[in-house]
């Protein structure tokens, strides 16, 4: 079943990232193609988990890794060549998969341009699919909610 969109304000521990629209991004009537939202979503996720010490190589060397299984985009309003662009990421839910939630903001023209969501699961060093998010995740993804977490000065994800 699809996450629902959500209209609520992203948690205070949001991450978000921001840019101008490039022309590689862009077709012939200079609007950005629907396929690149992915990737804007992308930027901020990693950004998202960086901020929380779940960057790759954090996730390897604790023999985890995350996979994308599910992903939607609701457009509300077209991104354009050269528009200021701020994508807002933040955890919807952690227990059995991650989910995540976006706000993409169009700064140019001041108004929303589309909300989405990502869907992950947790996987072993072997790629095997893991039921529930590790512990050692879950505590991580915590300082997202709250940034006073001592999660958050943790370096050992074992």
């Amino acid at each position: 079943m699809p996450m629902t969109f959500t209209r609520a304000v992203p948690a205070s521990g949001a991450t978000s990232v921001e840019f101008l629209v490039p022309f590689h991004d862009v077709d012939a009537l200079r609007i950005v193609w629907h396929g690149h939202y992915l990737k804007y979503l992308d930027l901020a996720r990693t950004e998202l988990l960086r901020s929380v010490g779940l960057d790759v190589e954090d996730l390897r060397a604790a023999g985890h890794g995350l996979l994308v299984i599910e992903s939607g985009c609701r457009h509300i309003s077209p991104l354009r060549y050269g528009d200021r662009v701020r994508v807002t990421a933040w955890p919807r839910d952690v227990t059995h998969r991650i989910q995540v939630a976006y706000d993409i903001k169009n700064l140019t023209r001041g108004q929303r341009a589309a909300r989405a969501y990502t869907t992950l699961v947790t996987v072993d060093s072997a790629g095997r699919m893991l039921f529930r998010t590790p512990r050692a995740i879950l505590e991580r993804l915590s300082t997202a909610w709250d940034p006073e977490s001592p999660a958050a000065s943790s370096k050992d994800m074992r």
